[in-house]
């Protein structure tokens, strides 16, 4: 095995972008791990222990290594600096030449109308430029992560003073004006406006209200620590203010992970002085720890969804999540027919977070324990996360994955080596998994995973069953419905939402007992 690496001097370039080109490669033949970062010392240090040995870089290098066979290692530096150094086809007219917009100040000049700053820089950089947008009176939306919690305290704080707004840090996903951003999907526009400090919230939400026949005003997201007792849901606040003053937005969603509750009260106290429908879900939390009669509070993400579509249709809005109905309850006693005795743990290997989350809140409602590498309040840490026990439900977009990878969602390589190992575990009932789709994600998100599955059902004579939640719609560039038929070919139990994914795995367990 032979490791190579390459340095970059004073190269940049996007965070998607270099997981995209690490997903590229890892792809190809004799590769066994590519990273492709910039070379700060956080990420030097994520590629060594990641098995890439000691790299010299600087900060503002970017940075390539890669683990495999000599020739196969060889190849993909020299296809890593076709790329990132390949120049762009320059215009025709010779006469013509214009300035790369290469600061805030050049791209405002070029362009005056522009009111918000995408920010994809190192942790260590992103709210120095931050602040520097928000002082040219931008509106801030921070793809980086690995920002502190003084600074993003201080530029949210800034942020409010200028009635300017910042999602992020950690921002993946957003919706504005109808233009996805980051990890986003093709959703129509229409009349529901929705702030959440979760990325796959946000677009399991989205998604739902689109499959519904509705439409998004503006989807907005704070980031994962803006309810943080420290920071004190600044951006919640902001958005949902925003919301209720836009003449699109008619019913607004809140989605987050149960804040503090003085955080949530005065979050809530906003929403109840709102003549506009409000829907919360705070994932985990009691509703009747929040009496508000005024506010419709979900019990899980896609219920949101459905609440907010009720009221914009002045319909009846369904104070509970619809559950399993006999029909699906039939079909689950069909599939109890297949399994083992032996075969009683239901195995989550999840992409978004906050499924993995959701999951798990599903199964310990209906009184299953388990363990996580991100467990939620009951549950218990995995000693190893590399290996499953008992009901066990990993979020492999976790650090613990990521370093040295690109996001399951971009590369779904380890995503389907752990559902292979998972289904040839003998105490494996079921195997609950997402698929997510849209911008940023992988073009082809499933054909390595068809593969596996027809692997596992030609060497094992056991097999489990799979369950599957596809987050995306028909106008994302994948097609959920292309997605969903391929895999209900392969006998994938297919739920039209993560939380009906869930309980379609609890209810197959509990009819074992």
């Amino acid at each position: 095995m032979a490791i190579m690496f390459k340095a970059f001097s004073n190269m940049y370039q996007d965070s998607v972008s270099l997981m995209q080109l690490s997903a590229q490669i890892n792809k190809q033949d004799g590769i066994e791990a590519c990273s492709v970062a910039m070379g700060t010392p956080a990420n030097l240090t994520r590629m060594q222990d990641a098995g890439f040995g000691i790299i010299e870089a600087q900060p503002n290098d970017l940075v390539i290594a890669v683990k495999g066979t000599t020739e196969a290692v060889e190849s993909a530096i020299t296809f890593a600096t076709e790329q990132l150094t390949a120049k762009k086809t320059l215009s025709s007219d010779s006469n013509t030449f214009s300035l790369p917009n290469n600061s805030f100040e050049l791209t405002l000049a070029n362009f005056p109308d522009a009111n918000m700053a995408l920010i994809s820089v190192p942790g260590e950089y992103a709210a120095g430029e931050a602040l520097k947008a928000l002082k040219l009176g931008l509106n801030v939306m921070m793809f980086s992560d690995n920002v502190s919690l003084e600074d993003e305290k201080l530029i949210k704080t800034y942020a409010q003073s200028q009635n300017l707004m910042v999602m992020g840090p950690d921002c993946g996903t957003a919706i504005i004006n109808g233009i996805p951003l980051g990890f986003a999907n093709v959703v129509r526009e229409g009349e529901i406006g929705i702030v959440a400090a979760s990325g796959t919230g946000l677009q399991e939400a989205t998604c739902r209200v689109h499959q519904l026949g509705k439409g998004i005003s503006q989807a907005l997201g704070t980031g994962g620590h803006d309810l943080h007792q420290s920071i004190g849901g600044i951006s919640m606040k902001t958005g949902l203010l925003a919301l209720i003053e836009d003449k699109k937005t008619q019913v607004i969603i809140l989605i987050s992970k149960p804040p503090a509750k003085e955080i949530a009260t005065e979050i809530l106290s906003i929403a109840e002085k709102s003549t506009k429908p409000i829907v919360v879900h705070f994932l985990g939390a009691d509703a009747s720890e929040f009496n508000s009669p005024t506010i419709h509070f979900a019990q899980n993400l896609a219920h949101s969804a459905e609440i907010a579509v009720a009221l914009l249709n002045q319909t009846q809005v369904e104070p509970e999540f619809s559950y399993l109905a006999k029909d699906e309850l039939s079909m689950i006693a069909k599939y109890k027919e297949s399994l083992a005795p032996t075969q009683q743990y239901i195995r989550g290997v999840f992409a978004g977070g906050t499924f993995c989350y959701e999951a798990q809140l599903v199964a310990k409602k209906a009184g299953l324990n388990g363990f996580s590498n991100t467990p939620v309040s009951g549950y218990e840490n995995l000693a190893d996360v590399w290996r499953s026990q008992l009901h066990t439900y990993v979020d492999l977009g976790d650090d613990a994955f990521t370093q040295g990878r690109p996001h399951p969602m971009i590369d779904p390589t380890l995503r389907n080596e752990r559902i292979a190992k998972e289904a040839q575990d003998p105490e494996t009932a079921v195997v609950l998994f997402d698929v997510v789709i849209g911008y940023g994600a992988s073009d082809t998100p499933i054909d390595e995973l068809i593969k596996v599955i027809t692997d596992v059902k030609s060497t094992s004579t056991q097999l489990p069953v799979f369950i599957a939640h596809v987050c995306g719609t028909d106008s994302d560039p994948q097609n959920r419905a292309s997605i969903i038929s391929q895999l209900t070919e392969q006998g994938v139990l297919i739920a039209d939402c993560n939380a009906k994914a869930a309980m379609l795995a609890v209810a197959l367990i509990q009819s074992q007992a």
